[in-house]
């Protein structure tokens, strides 16, 4: 009976060993990423990549020329409140520069090329309500320009372009010495009437609010002091079309910028997947994102963050996340941060108890199947419109095998797939330049196909035969996926051989998903003084 007893005991602490031994193993490490550091650069590095960018927008230009660049507008949130200033997009492009009331010109004759900075001086009062103002030494250190002059000469330079005479007779301060010989021979083409003024013209749309200072530019260039058409011997050409061409093709700089950005924005998708189970309402799941974006010093947003849960989420720019978050509904999240003027844009959806079902994951897998055949079709030389042909096509075939379709004649599909395959990527969300521009490496563009069944799509329809014999049909299948909403966005970057998912850190089959979210809910502490309402 001893030895029996002996015997438990060593067994019993050898299991306990072993037992110590396995869980004691180290883990895989923790689902959630934490973004990497940010990239840095030296001076002599950015003032290079400045350069070469200025370089390249002077080769666009016509010869004897000139472009004038202003830093952007102060926007007004709502009476004496104006918006955080932003820099206008094209102006940081080419000088690096985020102060306001600043004017950059860039002038082009024959194999000359002239740059001219026009910088607001620094005085105590702005500073003192606004913060610090760059310093010509500051501003030549972080945009390479040597030629820097007082903002409020910009007007006398404008003067001398306008009557075609020498600037320094336009600068009424005898004590300015200022050589600008060098325009003389844009002086004497405009006399001619062949020189060229290049500036940011608006679009045609009538809600198009930006470059109205360059409107009104260029209604005074062509007018005299009493409103008369004038000729300046200046052919006014719209600029924006060069800067299209040329940020479409990001740069390795260019690059590391957008994938810190990206980076922000994978860490902030993983951390509300991890804490969805957590939230009752959309918002708390958007301050997550938020504050990670802040945490990690990003900009901010590049667009406000669509947060949607079950029923909201096939509302393609869902404005107002104040929905009830459930378990059991999928949440769509369309989140990117903005870093240095460059931002992300990534779409994930996915089961608030971590759960697929299967209705939810047979609409899912068809959005999936759609991105990958576009990543695979994804390669230099290849058109934009062949990429969203073929997202078109799967989702199509699969939804007509879901019944939510009874023909594949290229139209009812779009009741529940309506917008694009995606845009272009860059300093905007919905980046500049020609989607008819055969793909090349250095390009980046959204790939966000989706799946939506609205759950009124239907009552929307006109009553015709057509439609009463197709609703009939298609009843039984949308009462079944009714109110999934589906969007996968991933940040595709053009490289020699194909296709770099730059967000591919972030979960994305279903599998890996419910796998993620598994893991990193464990990965978060939530106490309950941060969700009040669930009180």
């Amino acid at each position: 009976m001893k030895k029996a007893i002996i015997w438990i005991i060593i067994a019993a602490f050898l299991l306990s060993g072993l037992s110590a031994a396995v869980f004691s193993q180290p883990s895989a490490g923790p689902a959630i990423r934490v973004t990497p550091q940010a990239p840095r650069f030296t001076d002599a590095e950015r003032q290079a990549e400045l350069a070469k960018r200025r370089a390249a927008v002077a080769a666009q230009m016509e010869d004897n020329s000139v472009l004038i660049l202003v830093s952007a507008e102060p926007k007004i949130y709502s009476n004496s409140v104006s918006y955080v200033f932003r820099q206008e997009n094209n102006f940081v492009y080419l000088t690096g520069l985020k102060q306001k009331g600043t004017m950059f010109v860039l002038t082009k004759s024959g194999n000359t090329v002239k740059e001219y900075l026009f910088l607001p001086v620094r005085n105590p009062v702005s500073e003192t309500w606004d913060g610090k103002m760059y310093s010509v030494e500051d501003a030549g250190r972080i945009s390479g320009l040597q030629n820097i002059f007082a903002s409020h000469l910009f007007e006398s330079f404008v003067a001398a372009l306008k009557t075609k005479n020498s600037f320094s007779s336009a600068v009424s301060e005898s004590s300015i010495e200022i050589d600008f010989s060098e325009l003389d021979p844009i002086y004497q083409a405009s006399r001619r009437n062949q020189a060229h003024l290049y500036m940011l013209e608006p679009t045609s749309s009538p809600n198009n609010r930006e470059y109205t200072q360059e409107r009104a530019f260029i209604n005074g260039w062509n007018t005299d002091s009493i409103g008369r058409t004038v000729s300046r011997g200046f052919q006014v050409r719209n600029a924006s079309p060069i800067f299209a061409q040329l940020r479409l093709v990001k740069s390795p700089y260019e690059i590391k910028l957008m994938q810190h950005a990206i980076d922000i924005s994978t860490e902030a998708h993983m951390r509300s997947m991890a804490m969805v189970h957590h939230a009752k309402w959309e918002y708390e799941v958007q301050a997550e994102v938020e504050y990670t974006f802040r945490r990690r010093n990003a900009d901010y947003w590049g667009y406000p963050s669509i947060v949607g849960c079950g029923q909201n989420a096939t509302t393609l720019h869902y404005q107002i996340p104040k929905g009830e978050v459930k378990s059991g509904d999928l949440l769509l999240m369309d989140v990117g941060a903005e870093y240095e003027h460059y931002t992300a844009d990534i779409t994930r959806t996915f089961p608030v108890n971590g759960k697929f079902s299967k209705e939810q994951a047979e609409i899912y897998q068809i959005v999936y199947d759609a991105q990958e055949a576009v990543a695979k079709m994804t390669k230099p030389g290849v058109r934009f419109a062949a990429l969203q042909a073929e997202a078109a096509r799967v989702i199509e075939d699969g939804l007509f095998r879901l019944g939510l379709v009874t023909a594949k004649d290229g139209q009812q599909f779009r009741r529940w797939y309506m917008h694009g395959l995606g845009h272009w990527l860059g300093m905007n969300v919905h980046d500049v330049g020609d989607y008819g521009t055969p793909l090349a490496p250095g390009m980046v563009f959204t790939n966000e196909p989706g799946i939506y069944i609205r759950p009124d799509t239907l009552d929307w329809l006109p009553d015709t035969p057509e439609n009463r014999e197709f609703i009939a049909k298609v009843k039984p299948a949308f009462e079944k996926y009714k109110s999934i909403g589906v969007r996968i966005e991933d940040d595709m970057l053009v490289t020699t051989t194909g296709v770099e998912w730059m967000n591919k850190a972030l979960p994305r089959s279903i599998s890996d998903i419910e796998s993620f979210m598994a893991r990193a809910s464990k990965e978060v502490n939530y106490t309950a003084s941060l969700f009040p309402s669930r009180r």
